[in-house]
């Protein structure tokens, strides 16, 4: 079987991407503490991963991330508020490229053949979820390793996204649930880091329409 390394927050972007995949690949989940709000998400993918038997899953801790973030966005920041509809204000500097490079380095070590991580067709308003910056990565990155790979001793990667195959956020429910059953309400989308989705932040907003737009009746435990 084919491997793949993912990018694996616990959210339902990678988590139902990995039920999308897992019939084709042997999976391998990476996991980024970069001093988020939302720590609930690591505990999520803990859970998610033995659930969906990834053959591997890495926490990895670059949590001096959030002093060079400082304030830039309000995913790091402590004194910005969460806003319930997209502001850039949410965009956190190239936080994909950052994840992507080192999940590519681990896919490169382990010879895998794809790189995956959730961003879908409703990410269009963040820069580095779009089709067009992925593309870009995976040339340099390949173009990073092109002696090995041209003397056989890495493979080639090609960095895949639901969004670089037209997938809503909805498609991936489907898949999800397909596998997941009700334990899918259990993945963590909350920006906030409460006991339960806070129901206001841009996040939990996304989450409800998609579930909405799916068909499914949605079972997450929201406090509003």
């Amino acid at each position: 079987m084919k491997k793949a390394v993912i990018v694996f927050s616990g959210g339902i972007d990678s988590v139902c991407a990995v039920s999308y995949l897992k019939s084709k690949y042997e999976l391998y989940g990476i996991t980024f503490s970069y001093g988020q709000k939302a720590n609930s998400e690591i505990a999520a993918a803990k859970s998610f991963a033995k659930k969906l038997g990834l053959k591997q899953h890495r926490i990895v801790d670059i949590g001096f991330m959030k002093e060079l973030y400082g304030n830039s966005n309000v995913l790091t920041s402590s004194k910005r508020k969460i806003p319930s509809k997209f502001e850039y204000s949410i965009v956190v500097p190239i936080r994909n490229a950052v994840f992507l490079s080192i999940a590519s380095a681990w896919a490169f070590t382990l010879n895998a053949s794809l790189v995956v991580y959730g961003a879908h067709t409703g990410d269009r308003h963040y820069p580095d979820c779009r089709p067009a910056f992925a593309k870009k990565l995976e040339t340099a990155f390949n173009q990073g390793e092109i002696d090995g790979i041209k003397s056989k001793l890495r493979k080639n990667i090609e960095i895949w996204s639901p969004y670089r195959k037209g997938l809503s956020k909805s498609d991936l429910l489907k898949a999800g649930i397909k596998v997941l059953g009700d334990s899918i309400f259990k993945t963590w989308s909350c920006y906030s880091n409460k006991k339960y989705h806070c129901g206001v932040c841009e996040s939990c907003n996304n989450r409800k329409i998609a579930f909405e737009k799916a068909g499914i009746t949605d079972k997450t435990k929201y406090l509003k």
